[in-house]
């Protein structure tokens, strides 16, 4: 679970980062980089979702700066995938919460702007 987030640091399971994140299905936090900082891409994405989850969570941002582009939207709804984008503090709550309902779900999160 995620226990803390401030700008530029989330704390997972008593772990500590400072980068953008990913957590798989099996709740494996991985670094996550992209073509574009604040432009969340598919290529962005795709090689992470090698197990098709039911829901992903995007974290944009303390300020909710970035934003998802429309091929990552598109990509997502002919997947079926259930698709939350919110600034970065409420899109950790959602993924709490879906996680503590058992949901197959994982998370993409922007950490700082």
């Amino acid at each position: 679970m995620i226990e803390k987030y401030q700008f530029g640091s989330i704390k997972i399971d008593g772990q500590e980062f400072q980068e953008d994140i990913f957590i798989d299905l099996e709740s494996k936090v991985n670094s996550w980089r992209r073509k574009r900082s604040h432009t969340f891409e598919k290529g962005d994405v795709e090689k992470f979702l090698k197990k098709q989850p039911k829901m992903a969570v995007f974290g944009t941002g303390e300020y909710g700066a970035a934003q998802l582009a429309e091929d990552l939207r598109d990509f997502f709804q002919e997947k079926g995938i259930e698709l939350i984008a919110k600034p970065t503090n409420q899109a950790i709550k959602d993924y709490n919460q879906a996680k503590e309902q058992g949901r197959e779900v994982v998370a993409f999160f922007h950490l700082t702007c």
